[in-house]
């Protein structure tokens, strides 16, 4: 009886011995494919993480591109207004101070009519372009408050000159100083100060006029507007009388800018300032 005890209990052992060997080897599986399960996820983890990072840098250097191009639009409008109203300008000095034969001034004035038309199709382009971008491509927009100075700043300056070209000179004034003032860094700040000169002008405050040009020339040396600003205050000094200064500023505009169609306005100019 004891021996036939200790047979079974011996089996029993056998037997459980080999049931927790199976239940390792099951285990020790279970823990590799789960290991292996945990290094595979890990991988697409580290995997998306970079093409995630890789997506947001191509889409930070496109915004940062295409912002660039944006306000590179943005300048080029303003060069070109500029540009536009420097021809209307000179158009109207050479209908009011040359006296040319009618076939030749009509042939200035279709040469200056069709460069005034590309300079406002070019601007009308640009500005359908830009507005496009703006609305369409930028993924990284400006903050709003740097939107609004910017259109505040175009928007200021165009109601500015609609009421010049209207003939509301106090409208006006105000303005371009309102720009001047809010915006000095502004593209249009050099024509804005041309402007108010020219207001004076018109209103024959002949020695203000003189001051607001003398403004452009020393603030804005490089601006589109230094010519014209030495041509007005030639023609100021002589509805003043002060024949002498109105020869000397002409005779510096002629030596500084001899090729400028200021110069050649000038020029005509100074033969009825001999002394």
């Amino acid at each position: 009886m004891k021996n036939t005890v200790l047979v079974v209990l011996s089996c029993l052992t056998v037997l459980c011995g080999c049931a927790l060997q199976r239940d390792v080897v099951t285990l020790d599986d279970r823990l590799a494919s789960s290991e292996q399960r945990r290094l595979e996820l890990e991988s697409r983890i580290d995997a998306y993480s970079k093409a995630q990072e890789q997506s947001d840098q191509n889409i930070r250097g496109k915004s940062a591109s295409q912002n660039a191009m944006i306000d590179g639009l943005r300048e080029e409008i303003q060069i070109l207004t500029g540009r536009l109203e420097e021809t209307e300008y000179l158009l109207k000095q050479q209908i009011e101070f040359f006296k040319d034969s009618d076939e030749e001034r009509a042939n200035q004035l279709n040469r200056i009519d069709q460069t005034t038309s590309l300079n406002q199709d070019r601007i009308v382009r640009l500005e359908q372009y830009l507005n496009f971008e703006s609305t369409g491509a930028d993924s990284s927009p400006k903050s709003d408050s740097q939107a609004g100075k910017e259109l505040s700043e175009d928007k200021i300056y165009r109601l500015a000159k609609q009421a010049f070209d209207q003939g509301d000179f106090e409208a006006a004034r105000e303005g371009f100083q309102k720009l001047i003032k809010q915006y000095p860094k502004s593209g249009h700040a050099d024509n804005s100060q041309f402007w108010i000169g020219e207001i004076y002008y018109r209103e024959k405050w002949y020695e203000k006029a003189i001051l607001e040009y003398q403004k452009v020339i020393e603030k804005y040396p490089r601006g589109n507007k230094v010519q014209a600003s030495l041509l007005k205050q030639g023609f100021a000094f002589f509805n003043l009388g002060d024949k002498a200064n109105a020869r000397l500023i002409l005779t510096e505009l002629v030596k500084k800018y001899p090729k400028s169609n200021e110069a050649k306005i000038a020029k005509h100019k100074l033969k009825g300032l001999s002394p």
